[in-house]
């Protein structure tokens, strides 16, 4: 930050209010993110000891924990870990498809949304968006479950009309964990969109159609590279939480939807082994930055777009 920039930040603000501010992102940054992801990556390098011999000739730094993700307890080149590797990458490729899944449905809302000219519909419209999102995540993931089961209010409503003859099982099929975690972060998708979309000039849309162009040329040459910002924030977040999630994965999914947090779970709480779980943490947060910061380099997006 240069000397100009600082004097006028805080003739903006004022010297309390902006001394204020600074402290409590500076707080927010450096003791609630970047503090314990240190601690976690220090710890993913450590031996798993117990209490009384942490600190003692045995507690140096190793790469066994990063190892045993590729190679599993015998550490044998030739023999993978192929589970927990399998895991990983169908997270990753799962949480690919919630994102593409929120983008599909989330785009044209949020153009309808930032282009109306407002009035009671639109904020009923945005109530309705909202309210839902006042009750606990882990309730409406049990909604889900209630919702996609076999009893539940879609099977039901098949087997009434006579789409299916027997419960088709969404719970195994993925189908309950891809919907409510699209559904767990819409609004993440929405709003970024939204806030771009309302900024566009309406007359750019209106000239592009006196000119000829189509719906589909319009959105592909005026609104999807004008709204470029707020689609990678949104697909950023939307990523991101969906291959962090927790209680979505366990309560909506089935036998074999094992997602990689569960397993960094399992070693922090039922292992008990830290390391190996904070080990296990710092590979799926430095791999989800890789492609985040590799999707929006292909598609030429910086970060000073998205801050904006």
């Amino acid at each position: 930050m240069n000397k100009g920039f600082m004097q006028e930040y805080f003739r903006r603000n004022g010297q309390f209010m902006g001394w204020g501010l600074l402290i409590a992102v500076g707080f927010w940054v450096i003791v609630l993110i970047i503090l314990p992801q240190i601690s976690m990556l220090d710890f993913s390098f450590r031996n798993h000891l117990p209490p009384p011999e942490m600190g003692g000739p045995k507690d140096v730094y190793t790469l066994k924990n990063y190892q045993y993700l590729i190679f599993g307890a015998e550490n044998n080149p030739e023999a993978y870990n192929r589970v927990d590797l399998m895991v990983f990458v169908r997270t990753l490729i799962a949480a690919t498809c919630v994102t593409i899944l929120d983008l599909v449905l989330c785009y044209p809302i949020a153009y309808y949304l930032g282009q109306s000219k407002g009035g009671g519909f639109l904020r009923i419209l945005v109530l309705l968006l909202i309210i839902p999102y006042w009750i606990n995540e882990i309730l409406r993931a049990f909604a889900f479950r209630i919702i996609f089961g076999d009893s539940g209010v879609i099977n039901e409503f098949l087997l009434l009309f006579g789409i299916i003859d027997t419960p088709f099982d969404f719970i195994r099929e993925n189908v309950a964990l891809y919907a409510g975690l699209g559904y767990a972060y819409i609004l993440l998708m929405i709003f970024p969109i939204y806030n771009v979309i309302e900024s566009l000039d309406r007359n750019q849309i209106e000239a592009a159609r006196d000119m000829g162009a189509s719906w589909t040329m319009i959105h592909r040459r005026v609104v999807i590279p004008y709204a470029k910002p707020g689609i990678s924030s949104g697909c950023t977040m939307v990523f991101m939480l969906s291959a962090g999630a927790l209680a979505a994965p366990q309560i909506l999914g089935g036998p074999s939807s094992l997602w990689f947090t569960q397993l960094i779970y399992q070693w922090f709480n039922s292992g008990g082994n830290w390391p190996q779980g904070s080990a296990y943490a710092v590979v799926l947060l430095v791999v989800c930055i890789i492609i985040v910061l590799t999707v929006m380099r292909l598609f030429k997006v910086n970060m000073g777009d998205i801050g904006k």
